[in-house]
């Protein structure tokens, strides 16, 4: 008996050798190709052995794409990655977009079971070695973010409303010991911030700057992190059509991407002083809407003229940077926003735009986002030919282009940044994310990786280190991509 068990093991062993040998055999993929095994019970799928300069080496959103696609039913469900360690951050953020967390649907509730999907990691090349179990928190933290901020973002107002947006922020300020500072309604007007209170004021739920802080000991910067909260909008007296309206529940990605990434960079141990600064509001119509030819005071002590109400993210947002220049004294501001619809333009559906008046950090962003797999690509930064857009006769400046054909995404990112002034010595960093935010019907987490990589090299945590552009040692991924894989990569 023992020897007829032993022929069948070596019967099966060689039968799915077989199996296994055929499958891989029939891969030839461009871009991606997948192949089922045994009755559809497992599929084998391969990913570009090749990708672009403009590209993630981990060629990110084909996994995301692959997984949402091929993955067979079943409750319980595994997953395995084979990569590079250099890719092993990527390729989690990745696989963690396939499994949204949000749903309305009623068969959901009437689900007893809970699915589970596991997922391992087969690392090839250099540094093969077995992934650290500081590794997989960092993982665990990082995924977690990106869920929570595409879960935030496919969650509709009637739901996720500024009151809403703020329980998520204390929740995180829980988990992580900090209590939020919170702004809220009139003490906003009476505080200065003209542009959060003039843009949330006609709405049910209050308007709301919240700011969670992170402070330890022995810190050399300060960095914040502002996000645009617009929990919905419906462009105000300027109001959206009836196809353009449709999505703009997403109007928050900003802050939720500033949310999920601030509370993975925290538990990951970070060694500088974080703040995340939220600007919540909802441009909703009514009785006391701002209404075009309205003139604000801004935080920043600058006015501004009202052309455009549907032109609202900047004016939150100027509030949010001159704050934390102001009163959080940040030595590096980076604001993130879906800002413009002309950004899906301008850079495209997969790639964010970034703006800076910094050579090296915009270089870093492009770096950090082929490390992370949310990819970002340049706009122009050029104040001087460009702001004049924003010429007002009876103000500092108006909400909106007067020139619509003249690189809108860029003038949108300035008006940001002029309120806390061309000639300030710190960095400032742009990230328009109107596009990636959501492929289809879905949020796609976008940003929290991307916050994750670029600020890395402050972080205590070694995987963290490796995947960020600034300060990174050793195995970087992103040397000119020469590092390549030019053998097949699978799930």
């Amino acid at each position: 008996p023992r020897g007829k068990e032993m022929a069948l093991f070596v019967f099966k062993f060689f039968f799915s050798l077989q199996i296994w040998q055929s499958a891989l055999s029939t891969l030839n993929p461009n871009p991606t190709d997948s192949c089922p095994l045994y009755l559809n019970y497992a599929t084998v799928a391969a990913l570009p052995s090749r990708v672009s300069r403009h590209n993630s080496p981990s060629a990110a959103q084909f996994i995301t794409r692959l997984v949402r696609n091929c993955l067979p039913g079943g409750v319980n469900r595994c997953i395995v990655m084979v990569c590079e360690r250099s890719e092993v951050f990527a390729s989690a953020c990745a696989l963690a977009r396939a499994f949204p967390l949000f749903t309305h649907r009623s068969s959901a509730s009437r689900r007893t079971e809970k699915k589970t999907v596991t997922v391992e990691f087969f690392l090839v090349g250099q540094n093969n070695g077995p992934i650290e179990v500081a590794t997989l928190k960092c993982l665990a933290s990082a995924t977690e973010g990106v869920r929570l901020a595409a879960r935030i973002v496919d969650t509709p107002c009637n739901e996720m409303n500024t009151d809403a947006f703020l329980e998520e922020i204390k929740k995180v300020g829980k988990d992580l010991g900090i209590t939020p500072t919170i702004i809220r309604d009139e003490e906003l007007k009476e505080r200065g911030f003209g542009g959060i209170y003039g843009v949330g004021k006609a709405a049910l739920h209050p308007p709301a700057l919240a700011v969670l802080s992170h402070t330890p000991d022995g810190a050399t910067q300060t960095i914040a992190w502002v996000g645009k909260g617009i929990v919905y909008d419906t462009g105000g007296l300027s109001i959206k059509g009836k196809t353009t309206m449709p999505g703009m529940k997403r109007d928050c990605g900003g802050a939720a991407a500033i949310l999920g990434a601030f509370k993975a960079t925290v538990k990951q141990g970070f060694k500088d002083n974080l703040h995340a600064v939220f600007c919540l509001a909802e441009n909703a119509v009514g009785p006391r809407a701002t209404r075009p030819d309205d003139i604000h005071v801004l935080y920043s002590g600058k006015t501004v003229e009202i052309n455009n109400t549907d032109a609202e993210g900047r004016l939150i947002l100027a509030d949010g940077v001159a704050y934390a220049c102001k009163d959080l004294g940040a030595d590096i501001i980076l604001d993130m926003a879906t800002l413009t619809g002309a950004q899906g333009i301008a850079t495209g559906k997969y790639h964010a735009a970034v703006l800076t008046n910094n050579e090296e950090w915009e270089k870093a962003c492009v770096k950090a986002g082929r490390n992370c797999g949310d990819l970002v690509h340049p706009l122009v930064y050029c104040p001087e030919l460009h702001f004049s857009e924003f010429t007002s006769a009876v103000a500092d400046m108006k909400n909106s282009v007067a020139d619509r054909d003249n690189t809108p995404s860029s003038c949108a990112g300035l008006f940001i940044a002029s309120h806390i002034g061309f000639d300030w010595p710190g960095v400032w960093v742009h990230i328009d994310i109107a596009a990636p935010v959501h492929a289809g019907e879905r949020a796609t987490g976008y940003g929290v990786a991307l916050l994750l990589s670029l600020f890395g090299g402050a972080s205590e945590d070694p995987l963290l280190n490796m995947v960020s552009p600034l300060g990174c040692n050793g195995d970087s991924p992103t040397e000119d991509m020469e590092r390549d894989s030019k053998r097949r990569r699978l799930v």
